[in-house]
């Protein structure tokens, strides 16, 4: 058997290896670009065969293809959707900035799978690449839409799902810690008094307005380029192709897109990509500082702060036997900085647009969906190695809170802040409790002290004994 075939596109004859589905235009591309290796995620393909899959089917209704090859079509774009063809999309990301190679992937992955399904050979153009499979379509929009529809359907049916998971497994803590009392922290310094429970529904809550900020991004991408063809104006697609195909990708998806307002603003920007991309990094920050503090409040066990206990999950040392690190805090906070620099290329490729179209969108498209699948595995596995089991050393959490002087800030409203300062103070430098040391100098008798210097209700905010006099 021959180990190539010919085929042909515009600027010639082309060698293609015989097994493969991919034509001329592709391996062009091939040929061209070997920059990384790094070829688009399976969301990406998906998406672009949900395009091809719903474009086939209107095409044969409006009667732009004949129901034959359109039926051909629309089983081999079923088998791109199914992953069944992922390795035929062989290009990499670092290509032309419209994505066209990518686009022509598919068109000639499907069109020679079609055409093998209707009994003529690959690369026989039974089914043609541009003018079937293509049809009332432009790679300019086709690629931004399969970018829109690949980051909704991660975010909602991944990312989204692994948020509630976290946030239900820090809610679910802040409720079993509710009454651990633990020293406040601003500054790295001591500070008033909280409940652990409270500081960790503060996480909890940032997670679920991280989701909230995604949910309001996922409303502009849900405005899909197609339709607008080479630059926005629509030329060569009937006016009912892109309202039906998006209909159909919605019945198939339940995904909430729509035609995009503006053709020109969808293809000519990228901006909802870049809105989703910094809620995305939104998320990341949130992450980041959540697991840090998590591991500083695990930092130990003799050394550190201990007031959290976190999961064991393997030997932390080649060196030191028994040493136990916060493996998933690092690996979340490493997550969080890729994420972060996606967004940082996702930004600046966003604002290279010219004129009608946005010469990036591979990059684009690559650095949005990575962070959409790197954040969901973060979530999980946050919440599932290492949220859900933790534990807190209620008695080192007391302790310290007990031995803070930030603790005499409750006595203010009664003796003044220049008097609480010079009661910390001393208490400071000589090593004393503070209580013992406002006994001596606030004018305040012990059972007022006691009121006054209640922990739990420091945590409760308010004024800890109104009934005091003043001083």
């Amino acid at each position: 058997m021959a180990e190539f075939r010919i085929e042909k596109d515009s600027m010639g004859e082309v060698r293609v290896p015989a097994a493969a589905y991919w034509g001329a235009q592709s391996q062009r591309a091939v040929d061209n670009f070997p920059v990384s290796g790094i070829r688009f995620p399976r969301r990406f393909i998906w998406a672009l065969g949900v395009i091809k899959w719903a474009a086939a089917q209107v095409n044969e209704d409006l009667g732009n293809v004949d129901g034959r090859r359109a039926e051909a079509i629309r089983k081999a774009a079923d088998e791109v959707i199914d992953g069944a063809l992922d390795d035929q999309f062989v290009l990499d990301i670092f290509q032309t900035g419209s994505g066209t190679s990518t686009n022509m992937n598919a068109n000639e992955v499907i069109a020679n799978r079609a055409s093998e399904l209707l009994g003529a050979a690959r690369g026989s153009r039974e089914v043609h690449p541009n003018d079937h499979v293509n049809t009332g379509q432009s790679s300019n929009d086709a690629i931004p839409t399969a970018i829109h529809l690949a980051a909704i359907a991660g975010i909602r049916e991944d990312l989204l799902p692994a948020m509630a998971r976290l946030a239900g497994s820090l809610r679910s803590k802040a409720a079993e810690f509710a009454e651990v009392l633990k020293v406040g922290r601003t500054h790295l310094m001591d500070a008033t008094p909280i409940m652990l429970g409270q500081e960790l529904g503060g996480y909890a809550t940032q997670v679920e307005k991280g989701a909230a900020r995604l949910l309001d991004a996922c409303g502009r991408l849900g405005e899909l380029a197609l339709g607008g063809t080479a630059v926005g104006t629509g030329l060569n697609a009937d006016p009912q192709f892109a309202p039906r195909a998006i209909a159909l990708i919605r019945e198939r998806t339940g995904l909430d897109v729509r035609e995009a307002e503006d053709h020109f603003e969808a293809q000519g920007s990228k901006d909802a990509c870049v809105e989703t991309s910094g809620a995305l990094r939104t998320l990341a920050a949130s992450l980041l500082k959540i697991a840090n503090d998590v591991r500083w409040m695990g930092s130990g066990p003799r050394a550190g702060i201990g007031e959290l206990r976190l999961p064991e999950l393997q030997p932390g040392s080649s060196i030191m036997p028994g040493k136990v690190n916060p493996v998933i805090p690092e690996v979340v906070t490493q997550v969080a900085v890729q994420v972060i620099g996606n967004d940082q290329a996702v930004t600046i490729a966003g604002a290279m647009g010219n004129f009608e179209l946005n010469v990036f969108m591979p990059l684009i498209a690559r650095n949005l969906i990575e962070s959409i699948a790197l954040l969901t595995s973060a979530c999980r596995l946050f919440a599932e190695k290492c949220i859900d089991g933790l534990g807190a050393d209620v008695d080192r959490a007391r302790s310290l809170v007990e031995q803070s002087f930030p603790i005499v800030t409750a006595l203010v409203p009664k003796i003044g802040y220049d008097k609480a300062a010079e009661i910390s103070k001393i208490a400071y430098k000589t090593g004393r409790a503070v209580r013992d040391v406002a006994l001596e100098l606030s004018g305040l008798s012990a059972g007022e002290l006691d009121e006054a210097l209640d922990l739990a209700k420091m945590t409760r905010g308010g004024i800890v004994a109104p009934g005091l006099g003043g001083g």
